[in-house]
């Protein structure tokens, strides 16, 4: 089975996707070669860390409610569960022109769906290990490795796959531009797995024509072999990004968290 992986490289066009009021510095999305993977377990990461601090997108430094519905006291409280985000995509109304590969060499079959308050699709698992180097993300471990991020950290430093979840999206394209749909780097996002509900944010752009890429973090926090070069999972895995939230510093993953778990609840609980 084939995964994509990282080389940060520059999609000729993409400014001329973006909305009409682009962000300061332009993610740069990475070209992927093919590589093999296989579909096996670890165990969860560690706990979170960090303070809940949260901004609305085009109001820096604002601390308060984002993403759709802010402001509206959710109707249930506690954690949100895998079955209840499942519930809720279970249809599709999809918002992108087309379809995305999984994997180099596959047919295009996963279309990126929308309700008033996210973004999801249906796909699988591949592990992007870019950023900064560590001990289970480099060179050595990973033969596609790239020592970057299309979205930095807030000390200007590439964010690290192993410590910190998150989710690819696709580069902007005439299938989907994610910007269009209100989401941009640090926008959290719900990932689910069987089971298992975990919080992340938009960390990185992929290949304009793949979807279904996540971090180390993440995929470990899931219970995926997170292995750069072998791991991963070939489908069930579901990805929830809520529009127009945002989370800062990008790095802060209690605050991802807590976002997330709040988004979550407002989701599952409306009716559009």
């Amino acid at each position: 089975m084939s995964r994509v992986h990282s080389l940060t490289l520059t999609v000729a066009g993409v400014a001329l996707l973006a909305p009409s009021t682009p962000p300061a510095a332009a993610p740069q999305p990475r070209a992927e070669p093919a590589a093999r993977r296989a579909d096996s377990v670890a165990p969860p990461g560690p706990a979170v860390r960090g303070a809940d601090a949260v901004t609305v997108a085009g109001s820096p430094g604002r601390r308060a409610d984002s993403g759709s519905g802010a402001g509206t006291a959710a109707r249930r409280t506690g954690s949100v569960s895998a079955a209840e985000l499942l519930a809720r995509v279970r249809d599709c109304t999809p918002v992108s022109n087309g379809r995305y590969r999984k994997d180099h060499g596959m047919r295009a079959t996963v279309p990126v769906c929308g309700t008033n308050e996210a973004v999801f699709w249906k796909a699988d698992m591949d592990i992007d290990c870019d950023g900064r180097p560590g001990r289970r993300c480099n060179a050595r471990t990973d033969p596609y490795f790239s020592a970057s991020t299309a979205f930095p950290q807030s000390d200007g430093r590439p964010l690290s796959s192993e410590e910190l979840p998150y989710v690819v999206v696709p580069a902007p394209s005439t299938v989907w531009n994610y910007r269009a749909h209100g989401v941009r780097g640090g926008s959290v996002a719900a990932v689910i797995h069987r089971d298992r509900v975990r919080y992340a944010v938009v960390g990185d752009v992929g290949p304009a024509d793949i979807i279904g890429e996540a971090s180390y973090a993440a995929a470990e926090e899931l219970g995926i072999n997170p292995d750069p070069h072998g791991g991963g999972t070939p489908a069930d895995v579901t990805y929830v990004v809520f529009k127009n939230s945002r989370v800062t510093p990008i790095e802060d993953r209690r605050s991802a968290v807590t976002t997330g778990e709040r988004l979550a609840r407002q989701f599952v609980d409306s009716t559009d």
